[in-house]
């Protein structure tokens, strides 16, 4: 299989769990929500998306085999131990498949992948996140993490709690309302200590 990769680079993990662990990003091209055009935004399912996943023009962005996508993400992350590569998109369980988690794998990287939830994981994924959007048909309800963006209407995050995941996290809506947002987060896990306040590290440090 070829692979659409937008960009690979290297950074720490800004989010979730795994906030501030060196990682390389493994970002696909491509999304079953968004095309990721700003003219289909307002139709889309998840419209508040704040990634560029369209076009293989990043960063090491291009078409790659699985051994030679795994052979780029072990040349960026270099000599240093405790391996670990995020694989995202967009949407990376339409392209992710037991080919690259073997090469990724082989190169004695832990994978973590970070998904809307659509679409059900393959075997063996390392750490596994699930964001569900408003409106849309989860199929995966278990894994590592469960990150859910906050406000969204039409999406009850106590209907959640029930779903097999380790951690539960309430992340603010990076958007034009981004105060409200942060105290409407900050105000849900006060009133509900199952969820955990999650940030986006990255974007306070300047990162990509």
């Amino acid at each position: 299989m070829s692979y659409a990769v937008k960009e690979i680079f290297l950074t720490l993990q800004g989010e979730g769990m795994q906030a501030g662990r060196r990682a390389v990003f493994l970002r696909f091209a491509g999304c079953n929500l968004w095309s990721g055009r700003e003219q289909d935004r307002a139709a889309a399912q998840c419209g508040f998306c704040d990634t560029d996943f369209v076009g293989m023009d990043g960063e090491y962005g291009g078409r790659y085999e699985a051994a030679a996508l795994a052979d780029r993400v072990d040349a960026l992350w270099g000599g240093a131990e405790r391996r670990l590569v995020v694989v995202t998109g967009g949407e990376p369980l339409l392209q992710l498949d037991a080919a690259l988690i073997a090469a990724l794998h082989g190169q004695g990287f832990e994978i973590a992948v970070e998904s809307n939830g659509t679409l059900a994981a393959p075997g063996g994924i390392d750490w596994l996140c699930v964001s569900p959007k408003a409106g849309t048909d989860i199929v995966q309800r278990s894994g590592d993490e469960l990150k859910l963006v906050w406000p969204q209407a039409g999406i009850d995050p106590e209907a959640l709690t029930g779903w097999d995941f380790r951690h539960f996290l309430i992340q603010p809506m990076d958007c034009a309302e981004a105060g409200a947002a942060r105290e409407a987060a900050i105000a849900y896990v006060m009133e509900h200590p199952r969820w955990r306040l999650g940030l986006q590290a990255h974007k306070l440090l300047g990162l990509p």
